[in-house]
């Protein structure tokens, strides 16, 4: 995993998704559950597509399209703006960089494990992140 380095077009990529993130908190939508919905959303797949006009239809549009398709609960718990950046960042560039599908990333670090674990992996690679991050769910699943 360690050989891939991400080109420009690939970590604006991600950028984009860690402000959709942010963008969530702006519309008072609970964390978790956006999150959730989101790494399993249909909206989501598409963005995981090699190629699909919504990667960079912007992030207030992803938005729209997410909450046209789910239903997500306002307010409830808020998480960090920082977090939800990072958690939005780390997870486009966990697809990018081993082609896991979204659905399956959320299945090994789901929205409560990566509040966990923010303030001490948000410091590192986002390499080191994402293999750590691969580690903790081995050992709770070995």
């Amino acid at each position: 995993m360690m050989g891939k380095i991400l080109n420009r077009f690939e970590r604006q990529l991600c950028d984009i998704q860690g402000r959709l993130f942010e963008r969530s908190l702006k519309k008072g939508l609970d964390s978790l559950d956006f999150v959730e919905k989101f790494m399993n959303s249909e909206t989501c797949e598409f963005i995981d597509m090699p190629y699909d006009r919504l990667q960079w239809a912007g992030e207030e549009y992803i938005l729209e399209n997410l909450l046209d398709e789910s239903a997500i609960r306002p307010a409830g718990e808020l998480y960090d703006i920082e977090e939800m950046f990072w958690t939005g960042y780390v997870y486009r560039y966990w697809h990018l960089l081993t082609g896991e599908s979204s659905r399956a990333i959320y299945a090994q670090a789901g929205a409560q494990r990566m509040k966990e674990c923010y303030l001490g992996f948000h410091v590192l690679d986002v390499v080191m992140a994402i293999e750590d991050l691969k580690e903790i769910h081995r050992q709770i699943n070995a």
